[in-house]
């Protein structure tokens, strides 16, 4: 399963609020076994939104959206995910009636906006906030509060699933540039993926769909290369 992942807000993109969403996100699909093959952070406009999610829902078998969710003046996600699948945003009267029962709302104290979706969604409740959530097609559309995001994908968790990947690596006392003939030769005999990245020790990835040829690519070059000191 590949997915890509759109982060909304002007203040991501200014940098003025970090991107944990997008990294999280990341960091989740990729432990059960999916590709994420973007993540891209727009800025609050109802035609950039758009533009990615429909370029994005023909490329991939499912779109995350986190942010813009609410019915302030700069909350342009839910307009712009209707726009990108051409359909009208309507109230959704399963999210008013979430909210009455589990939020303990009434319909006169939302704001005008709350719980509008794009129409013919799934609708996703928002059990630590107001603005819900929905699903259209393949586009999921997720809060950017990331206690709010976090919960409410917990409700859609099993959906995402792809091949069991394994990772093991090594640390290694070299410079990255003395390891290149190594690297080359690891990747030759053993057909998983490799990483390297450098820091305090230059730190190399090795990933498959098959646990035994991970765990012989990692021993193989931890054999080649000098080991970080104990300390």
């Amino acid at each position: 399963m590949r997915v890509a992942v759109v982060t909304v807000g002007d203040e991501l993109l200014s940098g003025k609020t970090v991107n944990t969403n997008a990294a999280w996100l990341g960091q989740q699909l990729a432990e059960r076994g999916v590709t994420v093959g973007r993540t891209t952070v727009v800025p609050d406009e109802i035609s950039d939104i758009a533009r990615v999610v429909n370029e994005y829902h023909a490329e991939f078998d499912a779109v995350i959206v986190t942010g813009g969710l609410g019915p302030t003046h700069d909350d342009k996600t839910i307009e712009a995910v209707a726009a990108a699948f051409g359909r009208d945003v309507v109230e959704s009267e399963d999210a008013i009636a979430w909210l009455e029962e589990h939020g303990g709302y009434t319909r006169d104290d939302l704001t005008d906006g709350t719980g509008e979706v794009p129409e013919g969604s799934r609708v996703l409740p928002n059990h630590e906030g107001v603005a819900p959530g929905c699903v259209v097609e393949s586009c999921y559309v997720l809060p950017g509060v990331p206690g709010e995001m976090k919960r409410m994908f917990e409700e859609v968790a099993e959906e995402f699933a792809g091949e069991q990947r394994y990772v093991r690596t090594v640390d290694a006392a070299e410079p990255e540039s003395a390891l290149l003939d190594r690297l080359a030769e690891v990747q030759e005999q053993f057909p998983v993926k490799v990483g390297s990245y450098p820091g305090e020790h230059v730190t190399v990835r090795f990933e498959g769909t098959e646990e035994e040829l991970v765990e012989e690519a990692a021993a193989w070059f931890s054999e080649r290369v000098e080991s970080p000191t104990a300390e």
